[in-house]
């Protein structure tokens, strides 16, 4: 398997979703997102910019590749986002500092 395609792919699937899919925020994804003081910009800067750095993972209890994409904010924090792709939707599942 071709891991950097796999990496690629994924990020260009999440980018479909954010501008013609569905994207789903869960409620554990907005909590971090307010403890850690990120905004949605944050996030929305980091999946356009960042890098998977990992190839994406198949979560069987969720039946949904998971990725984790990694970037700086519009601030230049780090920040870390975790998601889950299906066929036509992304669920951001957590977002977290790197430092």
């Amino acid at each position: 398997s071709d891991a950097p395609l796999a990496r690629s792919a994924a990020k260009d699937r999440l980018n479909w979703c954010l501008d013609e899919g569905t994207v789903i925020y869960t409620k554990h994804f907005r909590e971090e997102l307010v403890n850690d003081g990120f905004s949605m910009e944050d996030v929305l800067f980091v999946c356009r910019s960042g890098t998977i750095l990992m190839a994406p993972e198949q979560d069987t209890q969720v039946g949904a590749l998971e990725v984790q994409i990694e970037g700086k904010t519009l601030d230049m924090r780090g920040a870390a986002i975790v998601f889950a792709l299906r066929p036509q939707q992304a669920v951001l599942i957590t977002v977290f500092e790197r430092k």
